[in-house]
């Protein structure tokens, strides 16, 4: 899972390390359990983000490959 947002980060001029989004994980981690009324709303962010990255590395893997070339013969 990691890799995956770090290689979405990367698309977008964004690089992360490791020990960097371990610590963003243990920070949000300390805030849900202080406060867990904010659970939802960084579920909900995190998911967003996560989706438009995914979507966004299908769409460029997508655009990388080539068109299908068409097998039919013509006689």
């Amino acid at each position: 899972m990691t890799e995956v947002v770090e290689k979405g980060l990367k698309k977008i001029g964004v690089t992360v390390s490791k020990p960097v989004l371990a610590i963003l994980c243990i920070i949000f981690g300390i805030i849900v359990i202080a406060v867990p009324a904010l659970l939802g709303i960084i579920v909900g962010i995190f998911l967003i983000i996560e989706g438009v990255l995914l979507l966004t590395d299908y769409l460029e893997l997508k655009r990388q490959q080539p068109p299908p070339q068409s097998s039919s013969t013509s006689q």
